[in-house]
């Protein structure tokens, strides 16, 4: 696994970094405050998960007046999702020969 591939699950390991990506995800782009409204968490905090969101790519950040916009850049999970099809594809392929193996053995 390369840098990138740790950085985005060292990233989304945290569970309210998580759950905040995840509702920036569904309801799209939000402020630190709406953010802060639900995240069970002080402000200062939000803004520091979002400040390492925004690190890994993982969100955008739009300033308007005095209030900054967050919205989250899905395609920035690409590497984890073909990191996730490699994966799937590796272990079919183990179970497919385990199932090989048993059908041989019952003969």
């Amino acid at each position: 696994m390369n840098g990138a591939h740790d950085t985005l699950f060292r990233t989304l390991a945290d569970p309210t970094r998580r759950a905040i990506f995840e509702r920036l995800c569904q309801d799209g782009e939000q402020t630190v405050g709406a953010l802060t409204a639900v995240a069970g968490v002080s402000q200062p905090a939000v803004s520091k998960h979002l400040g390492v969101l925004k690190q890994a790519g993982l969100v955008r950040d739009r300033h308007a007046g005095r209030q900054t916009h967050y919205s989250a850049q899905v395609a920035a999970l690409a590497p984890l999702v073909d990191w996730t099809r490699q994966m799937g594809g590796f272990w079919e392929a183990r179970f497919d020969r385990l199932e090989d193996l048993l059908n041989r053995m019952d003969q």
